[in-house]
């Protein structure tokens, strides 16, 4: 029951090079296939997404949380009659560019990068797909469709739009991606906030006392310690959380119904001309972003989380000064690849890193007593 505005892997707008179909896939298939089957993705699974990877085995990665958005990201897409494998696609591939240890190590490169361009996660996730895999005997990259690519950039400047080609376009021009892309983005976000209250309570940087100030979580808990009054609290917790994901995916689905509805598109040009149409109600929009106020302020600025984030700048910024001035201490392929921008080779290498990885890497270069 796929919707006529709905991405279509019979219409896609094609890939960077020519290859003969599949018999047994569609277009949107192949993609997923390859990114999961991709170096990039693997890794995925010791990059932080809020702790350090090696803080605890039960904290959520960049891979867990990848998985979470892709579960929710098809439900909400097969609500809406979207195309479900596109919209997997696209959040199994998101964060495909995120350094190690999470929004700190990508705001060390960034500064690191300031002079050169600057480093944005959304196009590292771009340069991952269509050049740093190298799995292909024909090109570098994993050749995805154009849907495919362009779903992966949730934003992007002007400047560097124009010069990453056909899926800048959109920013230039000022349209809007498909549904999709646009499905994947929201449900990006229900993924990351409700389940770094899990792991915030979890790690006891956060208290169920604290959150009684958030609206959203407040609502789901009294209506599970009423129907359940001797509930344990990890159980406690998991119901609670599960219903916020619930109420917030049953807004999105319905506010966005309605106003696809309201447009009647009949195609996908009609959407990418369109204002953005998925989205929450209002009145869930301020109770989610009150939602996201509480874990800036009591989780990802907590004092313990703040000292992680130290310790990672200084391992990126460290690295990247390193690396730069002797490009020799990188693998050959990144040397390659400096020939043609030295700091942006670097900030590729550092930028493909595990967490473990970087801090293995800082060892070998800075603990010189290790190694003597």
């Amino acid at each position: 029951m796929l919707a006529p505005y709905a991405a279509n892997p019979e219409n896609s707008l094609g890939r960077q090079h020519q290859e003969p179909p599949s018999p047994h896939r569609n277009a949107f298939q192949r993609d997923r296939d390859r990114i999961i089957h991709s170096t990039a993705f693997r890794r995925l699974e010791y990059k932080t997404q809020v702790f350090v990877n090696h803080e605890g085995d039960l904290f959520r990665t960049r891979l867990t949380h990848s998985l979470e958005v892709a579960q929710l990201a098809r439900g909400i897409a097969r609500t809406l009659n979207l195309h479900e494998d596109l919209t997997e696609a696209i959040a199994l591939a998101h964060d495909l560019g995120h350094t190690p240890f999470g929004h700190a190590g990508q705001d060390a490169l960034n500064d690191c990068m300031r002079d050169f361009g600057g480093f944005e996660h959304n196009l590292q996730s771009l340069r991952v797909v269509e050049k740093l895999e190298q799995r292909y005997a024909e090109f570098d990259g994993l050749n995805l469709t154009f849907e495919l690519r362009e779903g992966i950039l949730k934003h992007c400047s002007i400047k560097n739009a124009k010069q990453i080609g056909d899926v800048g376009l959109r920013f230039i021009n000022k349209t809007n991606p498909s549904l999709e892309a646009q499905v994947t983005n929201f449900a990006d976000e229900i993924a990351y906030n409700n389940h770094d209250i899990d792991d915030g309570l979890r790690s006891g940087l956060i208290t169920i006392e604290q959150l009684q100030s958030v609206e959203l979580f407040v609502l789901q808990l009294d209506i599970v310690k009423s129907k359940y009054p001797k509930l344990e609290q990890k159980r406690l917790i998991h119901e609670t959380i599960r219903r916020m994901i619930n109420v917030l995916v049953v807004d999105l689905c319905t506010q966005s119904a309605k106003s696809i509805a309201q447009l009647n598109p009949q195609n996908i040009q009609d959407i990418r001309q369109a204002p953005y149409l998925v989205s929450f109600s209002e009145d869930m929009m301020a109770k989610n972003h009150a939602l996201k106020q509480f874990l800036r302020k009591n989780l990802y600025q907590h004092y313990k989380v703040n000292r992680m984030s130290a310790k990672a700048e200084r391992i990126i910024r460290e690295l990247f000064t390193v690396f730069l001035n002797d490009i020799g201490l990188m693998p050959h392929e990144f040397q390659q690849y400096a020939k043609e921008d030295r700091a942006r080779a670097v900030a590729d290498y550092i930028a493909g890193m595990t967490d473990r990885f970087a801090i293995r890497e800082h060892r070998r270069l800075f603990a010189v007593e290790e190694y003597l």
